[in-house]
């Protein structure tokens, strides 16, 4: 099961409906609505931190949560999730006044792990 914590954000939806559209199970809980001990009851395989309005300083229960699972299960951070994940293991999480959002860069990889099967490069 993966676990989508929801920082507040209308994005989160749109995630959980592609996760969906590949029959991912999952649950999805709001940063300030589920506690450590209940994420390890459900012994989620995997963690998706999703998009927020804020910053990683205000991003609820994101932080602690990468820690307790970093290394143990695979995490992904979209947006204020992956800020999350920068700023949990001492990345200085600074503001761009150059917008980016859209902005597609071509990816160079090994094709390896996560890449395994994508060509290279490709955009995004």
């Amino acid at each position: 099961m993966m676990l989508v914590i929801d920082n507040y954000d209308s994005f989160t939806y749109n995630l959980v409906q592609y996760l969906g559209e590949m029959n991912v199970p999952m649950e999805v809980h709001r940063n300030d609505q589920i506690t450590l001990d209940e994420i390890s009851a459900k012994n989620p395989e995997r963690i998706l931190i999703s998009p927020g309005p804020c910053s990683p300083k205000e991003a609820g229960l994101s932080n602690d949560i990468i820690m307790a699972y970093a290394g143990k299960i695979p995490l992904l951070g979209v947006c204020l999730g992956h800020q999350c994940i920068g700023y949990s293991f001492g990345a200085e999480i600074v503001v761009n006044h150059r917008l980016m959002h859209g902005k597609t860069s071509p990816i160079i990889h090994d094709g390896k792990d996560l890449f395994a099967g994508i060509p290279s490069p490709f955009n995004a």
